[in-house]
C-alpha cells in the first residue's frame, strides 16, 4: 500500500472537503468489496453495523458507533457504479469512494468526504485518518494497531485545516 495523499482539505463546488488517497496491491474488485461490503466494512468504518441497499437511491444506515450521540444513523446512496464508484449521504455529508484500477492488479483508492460545515475539516480528516490505517491493515492483512485520534486532530490543526466544531465523545 502506498499513501498518495494522507489528507488534504479542498473546495468542491463551494462546499468543503478532505480527501485520501491509498494505492492498494489488490484489484478493483477486491477493494470494492472492501468499501461496499458490510463484514468488511465492520473492520475500518467508524460505525461497526452498517447495511446498505446497493442502488441509487438506495438507504445505508450505520449503527454501533459509540462516539456518536445518535444509537443509529441513515443516508442515500446517491451514485453507484460498481466496481468504480460509491457515493452516499451520512448525515450532512457526502463520501464519495473512487476506485481506479492500475497496471499489476493495484488500486488507486480515493475517499473524499464532502463536509456540510466547514469547521469539521480537521475534525473529520483525523478521524478518516484512524479509519483509513484500519482499512490499510486490512488490505494487508494484518491486524489494525490504529493510530490516537488526537494527535492526528493538533497536526491537521496545525496544518491550517478549518476546525472548532464538536467533538463526539469529548465535548
Amino acid at each position: 500500500m502506498i499513501i498518495t495523499d494522507p489528507g488534504s482539505y479542498l473546495e468542491l463546488d463551494g462546499r468543503p472537503a478532505v480527501r485520501f488517497e491509498r494505492i492498494y496491491d489488490h484489484p478493483v474488485d477486491r477493494v470494492w468489496r472492501m468499501v461496499t461490503d458490510p463484514a468488511e466494512l465492520a473492520g475500518w468504518f467508524p460505525s461497526p453495523k452498517i447495511t446498505i441497499d446497493l442502488a441509487v437511491g438506495g438507504a445505508i444506515t450505520f449503527s454501533g458507533d459509540p462516539n456518536m450521540p445518535d444509537a443509529t444513523s441513515t443516508g442515500r446512496v446517491v451514485d453507484l457504479v460498481p466496481p468504480r464508484r460509491l457515493a452516499f449521504t451520512w448525515g450532512g455529508d457526502e463520501l464519495h469512494f473512487d476506485l481506479e484500477p492500475l497496471a499489476g492488479d493495484r488500486t488507486r483508492f480515493v475517499l473524499t468526504n464532502v463536509l456540510e460545515a466547514r469547521n469539521t475539516a480537521a475534525r473529520n480528516a483525523a478521524g478518516w485518518d484512524v479509519c483509513l490505517a484500519a482499512l490499510d491493515a486490512l488490505a494487508e492483512g494484518r491486524a489494525a494497531e490504529p493510530p490516537e485520534w488526537k494527535p492526528k486532530y493538533d497536526a491537521y490543526v496545525a496544518a491550517g485545516l478549518p476546525s472548532g466544531a464538536a467533538i463526539p465523545g469529548q465535548d
